[in-house]
């Protein structure tokens, strides 16, 4: 009978394409992951893994158990989703990764909203980029929160991920409280301000994405920009008079001391989602958390709302 673990390990390397990658995404190590590869080639009767001194593949045998030990793993978890669901209990820990924002925002909403389930724990951690999806699409993670820049619906048809809208955060400008802008009878002229120092995400970030886009609008980058990893960072520049920056609304839940922020005209937006497993979202915990993750974005994006509006009117 074939080890589901060892399926677990199998599929991870056919989407890491290494022994090492591999290793690294299931916490184990190099041999353990090849010991354990070995294993179920003995339990399949069939070579998996075409292997050389510094490298291996799948073989055509390889290729075929990994895509039904995908099918096999969500069918077990669907199964246990549905066996805890007629427990009608949230219990055991619930793993949610988010970008590090949304983290800021949520986190103490989501753990007021959990406390009163006794036998949930919340396992929060950080990510960026493509890697929360990944990370749930491979079970290391139960929950991502992502933010998607592309103005596109995601692809919710009948994959294995599902994508739960939570909130709508669009840039905003962040300038000094001492700057000209602070005065919100000022109106907000993009095209006027391209000779300020402009602080921006370094390129690859998906905040810069919207930057640019913002740039777009007026010519392209001004010459003067800076740039800085981390939202948290960026502010804290243009706190200390270092210059200005387009950031999404949702860094205000970081503190917004000796900052001011406008109203972007025509701003570009993300929006944020909750990635989730198909299999797995009957399960009560699961269930308990993506509706506490609802209800936080809600409210946090009704605060934001607000915020934003009563600045354009002080």
């Amino acid at each position: 009978m074939l080890d589901l673990r060892r399926l677990q390990v199998l599929k991870e390397f056919a989407e890491r394409g290494t022994i090492a990658g591999t290793a690294e995404a299931l916490g184990y190590t190099a041999s353990a992951v090849s010991q354990q590869l070995s294993a179920l080639e003995r339990e399949a009767g069939t070579q998996l893994l075409d292997r050389t001194a510094r490298s291996a593949e799948l073989t055509d045998g390889g290729r075929l158990l990994a895509v039904h030990a995908e099918q096999i793993l969500a069918m077990v978890e669907a199964a246990e989703s549905v066996l805890a669901q007629q427990s009608g209990v949230a219990l055991g820990p619930v793993t949610v990764t988010a970008f590090p924002t949304a983290a800021v925002a949520l986190a103490p909403l989501l753990a007021q909203s959990l406390r009163r389930h006794e036998g949930l724990q919340l396992v929060l951690r950080q990510s960026v980029g493509a890697a929360g999806v990944r990370q749930v699409s491979s079970a290391e993670m139960d929950i991502a929160v992502i933010d998607d820049w592309s103005e596109r619906p995601p692809d919710t048809g009948t994959g294995k991920l599902r994508h739960l809208h939570l909130l709508h955060d669009p840039l905003v400008l962040a300038v000094p409280s001492d700057h000209p802008l602070a005065d919100t009878r000022r109106p907000v002229e993009l095209h006027r301000l391209l000779e300020e120092p402009w602080i921006a995400a370094p390129r690859g970030e998906p905040s810069r994405t919207g930057t640019d886009r913002l740039f777009a609008t007026v010519g392209g980058a001004p010459d003067t920009a800076w740039e800085f990893q981390g939202q948290g960072t960026i502010l804290n520049l243009v706190a200390r008079g270092i210059g200005i920056a387009a950031v999404p609304a949702l860094a205000l839940a970081g503190g917004t001391s000796g900052l001011v922020f406008r109203v972007l005209p025509q701003a570009p937006a993300r929006d944020v989602y909750a990635v989730v497993r198909a299999s797995s979202m009957r399960r009560p915990a699961i269930d308990v958390t993506l509706r506490a993750l609802r209800l936080a974005a809600a409210e946090v994006q009704q605060t934001l709302d607000e915020a934003l509006r009563s600045a354009e009117r002080t």
